[in-house]
């Protein structure tokens, strides 16, 4: 098969064919990709990547171009990888299929004086044998290519196998062979024997899918944006935890990270993962929530975790310096950069941060126009979605019961938890006040109950939230405050004693699917309850099938036998 640049001379080292773009590459003859040296890192470039932009590739080391079209190689040239006389696209399309040789190192680069053999260039005039091309019809074969499955097209559920998880990376990250695309282990990924303690202590022994997927991405150098969409419950907040950890100088005593969360309880919570991967560090963190702090008491924690208003109000005091911030974090970004009031703080808060810091966006739901804004908010980013089909979760089954009337309702709720012995459950009103009469009339018939919303005060809502987590209560009623990244992987069933709508009187889909992702965490087996008790509340359920593509199982409220029967084999 005649070679399409003039030549196809072996490397001597690895016995590979190369495709000349210009000339031949020294020392010593034509050498192939993996036996090359980077200039500037000195390592081989065995963790090159070729672009979909032909004679091009990139240094995974030191992320600098050390070859492609004239001027950018060693001498003036570049050197491909092939057998059969393929391009450099048609090799990109390949090396995602197919794992990369194991190659010797290349030898000391004293061997450099053998350059003088690139006088071979004037072979080049062999050009003429191009119209031998013909022969390259012999590459119809490749058809058989089909089938061999694209690695995205056989991606796992996040937890159950059963979805794609689409992932948009930069030209760096476009070989699914490299370490950067994907890891199997925490180990593979450099991480300090402290953090790693940190991680085993916490029970984690592998990377979940999208840990596996956006850790490399997150921790590569130079640093690189992040827009990451998974489900609720399979690991984000310790995906962007470690990022933060990773990105710290030691012994730098001011502000290196901050973490924005949309309430105090979520803020939290996420501190406390800071703490626990953070355990045998010497790292330090900091709590930003109204309450948090003595009145006028500066920041110096390496990290801090907080909601927006707060981290506003204390940049703007100049309490809370961020001249050395290198990564900016928003959980439940979706909301956080959908709402007025929080998207503006956030805003704020990422203009008020000097320099260029890292920005990582992670939410289970993304809307369109949402998305559209993250990624102005976070330019450049590499971004992992997810279709709309796979937002909910396998491990949590959908049900609703139908109910006569509000009254029917409330005594419909009650009887669940007479049949059903559950270990802990989240009931979802639409106000406060409903929350807090639920709660009044639950707890009066025996019933382990306490209400939590907004309108209490910071040390209430604490308390709540701690004694919940403690089991001292088996059921929370609440509204849309804790709707978002509250994991408590006890609860295992969550009832929408009223489906979210939005200001537009609009059913939320996205609150409908983070209220039910407070249980199904990592995995686990949860239930969802709606109460549907009236036309409007029936067609607002139909609206979220039809939205997920997912069916709601009908519960009979007649028949109690056959709910018991139901329900207690799930939960």
């Amino acid at each position: 098969m005649a070679p399409k640049f003039g030549g196809a001379p072996k490397c001597p080292r690895c016995e590979k064919s190369v495709y000349m773009a210009e000339q031949v590459l020294g020392p010593g003859g034509p050498w192939h990709n993996y036996c090359l040296t980077c200039k500037e890192c000195n390592k081989r470039l065995d963790s090159t990547t070729l672009t979909e932009k032909e004679n091009e590739a990139y240094c995974k080391v030191c992320y600098n171009r050390k070859w492609g079209p004239k001027g950018y190689g060693f001498a003036s040239g570049a050197a491909f990888l092939s057998t059969e006389s393929k391009l450099p696209s048609e090799i990109l399309q390949e090396q995602q299929l197919s794992p990369k040789p194991s190659l010797p190192p290349r030898p000391a680069q004293p061997a450099q004086p053998a350059q003088p053999a690139q006088p071979a260039q004037p072979a080049q005039p062999a050009q003429p044998a191009q119209p031998a091309q013909p022969a390259q019809p012999a590459q119809p074969a490749q058809p058989a290519q089909p089938t061999k499955k694209p690695e995205n097209q056989s991606e796992n559920n996040l937890i159950q196998s059963t979805h794609t998880v689409q992932v948009k990376l930069a030209d760096q990250q476009a070989d699914p062979n490299s370490p950067l695309y994907s890891v199997k282990s925490f180990e593979e990924l450099g991480l300090s024997p402290e953090l790693l303690k940190g991680l085993y202590a916490m029970n984690f022994s592998k990377p979940s899918k999208i840990q596996e997927r956006a850790l490399p991405l997150l921790i590569s150098n130079p640093p690189r944006n992040m827009i990451g969409q998974s489900q609720s419950g399979t690991g984000k907040t310790a995906a962007f935890v470690l990022t933060m950890l990773t990105r710290l100088v030691p012994g730098m005593n001011v502000p290196q990270a901050i973490c924005l969360a949309p309430s105090r309880e979520l803020a939290r919570q996420i501190m406390d993962v800071v703490q626990a991967m953070s355990k045998f560090t010497q790292i330090t963190s900091q709590l930003v929530v109204k309450d948090s702090l003595r009145k006028k008491e500066p920041v110096h924690a390496q990290v801090v975790v907080g909601t927006p208003g707060t981290v506003m109000d204390m940049i703007r005091k100049r309490q809370l310096p961020v001249q050395a911030v290198k990564i900016f974090v928003l959980d439940e970004a979706d909301n956080m950069l959908d709402q007025d009031g929080l998207g503006d703080q956030s805003i704020r808060i990422k203009n008020m941060i000097k320099g260029n810091p890292q920005v990582v966006l992670f939410s289970a739901t993304f809307p369109d126009n949402v998305r559209r804004f993250a990624t102005k908010f976070a330019p450049n980013a590499n971004e992992i979605s997810l279709k709309r089909e796979d937002l909910s979760v396998d491990a949590i089954k959908q049900f609703y019961m139908d109910c006569d009337s509000q009254e029917h309702k409330y005594e419909v709720l009650c009887n669940i938890y007479d049949l059903l012995t559950v270990s802990q459950s989240i009931i979802f009103c639409k106000r406060r006040d409903s929350a807090d009469e639920i709660a009044k009339r639950m707890s009066q018939q025996g019933h382990s109950v306490v209400s939590l919303h907004g309108k209490m005060l910071p040390e209430e809502r604490d308390k709540v939230m701690d004694d919940f987590r403690r089991g001292e209560y088996k059921v929370l009623i609440t509204t849309n405050v804790i709707a978002r990244g509250i994991d408590i992987s006890q609860v295992s069933l969550v009832i929408n004693y009223d489906l979210p709508i939005d200001q537009r009187n609009n059913v939320d889909y996205e609150a409908y699917l983070h209220r039910i992702g407070r249980t199904g965490r990592f995995g686990r087996t949860g239930v969802s309850i709606i109460l549907v008790d009236s036309k409007e509340s029936w067609q607002q359920m139909t609206s979220i099938e039809k939205h997920f593509q997912r069916t709601i199982t009908y519960v009979p409220t007649k028949d109690w036998e056959k709910v018991e029967e139901q329900l207690k084999s799930l939960i």
